[in-house]
């Protein structure tokens, strides 16, 4: 009777849980297939329009590199890998390379410095500091076209503003030839960008800044921490994010710098501040060359891709999982 009895009450006994698994995350069935085809109907329409606008250009240019076309009609002449062997050959396309690397270097040398000091400073409690930050982020608000027209005006030689002021105040000799030099142009180019960005990166620094505890400013003062030791062991570090983020989009810019440059020089005088892009136009707009234009186009696109990936993998790594993280803990 007592072995019976055991064994009827085990069987109406509830079977022990699976460790880790809890009743409430068990989703019915219909449930899973319907969050399943939500994401499809959200993802679907933003693929399609991925492959129609980013995917079919690229391999198209892609395609069409491999042809001597002039635009006009269906592609024919087939030159393999012709056009990118000419790349390799081309002085102008290796003078854009190394344009464009000077280009990159003075922005994480100059600009972002400089927008991080801003930033810091505004950050302060300073009388009317929401007025500076409006006057240092405008230049960002104005367009490539507008600013190229202003400071070619600015800089014109000999009757230029920036002329006229050296020579107001006895510094005649720092005036020259600003954008018609061959020497001057790309440091005079560069003084425009950095003027036209730098607003940006200040504002995305401040908004990083501004995420900052001031909990943690205040201990590490209680620490005996100076302001440098401050910026040094809690800015920085928690800025991290924010930095990494603001150098990828300025090598990234840099890269495919146009509009401004265009507008202000067309890659004069003698090539000297022309850059990957304006070299691509001007084969495939004004030459009539789309094949090698395409072929411009294409090395661009593996440089940025190649620069992406690495940065991505090498760089951004921990922000990404940091952020994958959160989010899987925000379930």
């Amino acid at each position: 009777m007592t072995t019976t009895s055991t064994h009827t009450r085990d069987e109406h006994r509830p079977l022990a849980k699976e460790p880790g698994v809890s009743p409430h995350n068990r989703r019915p069935r219909g449930r899973r297939v319907r969050e399943w085809l939500t994401a499809v109907l959200f993802t679907v329409p933003a693929l399609a329009l991925f492959g129609l606008l980013v995917l079919l250009p690229i391999m198209y240019a892609l395609y069409v590199s491999f042809f001597n076309w002039g635009g006009f009609g269906a592609p024919s002449d087939f030159t393999g890998l012709g056009n990118f062997s000419r790349l390799l050959d081309d002085p102008v396309f290796l003078g854009d390379l190394w344009r464009g690397l000077l280009l990159v270097v003075l922005s994480l040398a100059l600009q972002l410095p400089f927008a991080l000091a801003m930033a810091v400073l505004l950050n302060q409690k300073l009388r009317g500091r929401a007025f500076y930050r409006m006057l240092f982020f405008a230049p960002y608000v104005l367009s490539e076209v507008i600013t190229g027209i202003l400071f070619g005006m600015i800089f014109a030689p000999d009757d230029g503003l920036a002329d006229e002021v050296l020579g107001s105040i006895g510094l005649d000799a720092l005036g020259g030839l600003w954008f018609a030099g061959q020497d001057t142009v790309l440091p005079t180019l560069f003084l425009v960008m950095m003027w036209k960005y730098f607003g940006f990166h200040m504002m995305l620094y401040l908004a990083g800044l501004q995420g900052i505890p001031a909990e943690l400013h205040e201990a590490a003062r209680i620490d005996g921490a100076g302001p440098w030791q401050r910026f040094r062991h809690v800015t920085l570090p928690l800025l991290g994010p924010t930095i990494r983020m603001s150098v990828f989009l300025s090598v990234i810019g840099a890269i495919q710098l146009f509009d401004l440059v265009w507008v202000v020089t067309q890659g004069g005088p003698d090539h000297h501040s022309e850059t990957m892009a304006v070299t691509l136009f001007q084969f495939g707009f004004q030459r009539y060359q789309v094949g090698y234009a395409s072929a411009i186009s294409i090395a661009m696109f593996l440089i940025s891709l190649v620069f992406a990936l690495a940065y991505q993998r090498f760089v951004l790594r921990r922000d990404t999982e940091g952020a994958l993280t959160n989010m899987r803990s925000a379930r």
